[in-house]
């Protein structure tokens, strides 16, 4: 019997056999690309909350030296105004920095819906 005279059965087993491993591999894929894109989005997550408190602190700051504005005419008000800008500005910048890496957080696992792809076609090669 020589190689290309195989069962139908043994072949098949065979086909069974890669794509029971095709799917482990997808599977482990889609794990990794997962992980990796968690990891982003916890960095992003973390310039947003920074930056969201951050700005709550500025609005605090602001509302500070507003109220020392009307309440009296002293320069401690101008000082408050200075944080408050300050911390404004540092908001923004924390706000903005997380809003750009959200953006690159992918949801969807590229490589793993790519190899799934090149699998089905391979199985479906290997069926005809």
């Amino acid at each position: 019997m020589g190689a290309n005279d195989r069962t139908v059965s043994s072949v098949l087993q065979d086909i069974v056999g890669n794509v029971q491993e095709i799917v482990r591999s997808e599977v482990r894929l889609a794990k990794t690309e997962l992980k990796e894109e968690a990891v982003k989005a916890k960095s992003s997550g973390i310039f947003l909350s920074a930056g969201a408190l951050t700005g709550l602190y500025a609005v605090g700051f602001l509302l500070l030296g507003l109220i020392y504005a009307l309440s009296t005419v002293i320069p401690a008000w101008s000082a408050a105004f200075l944080v408050g800008i300050a911390l404004a500005i540092v908001a923004s910048t924390l706000l903005s920095t997380g809003r750009k890496r959200f953006k690159q957080v992918n949801p969807t696992p590229e490589r793993t819906v790519e190899t799934v792809k090149e699998n089905v076609a391979w199985v479906k090669q290997q069926t005809r």
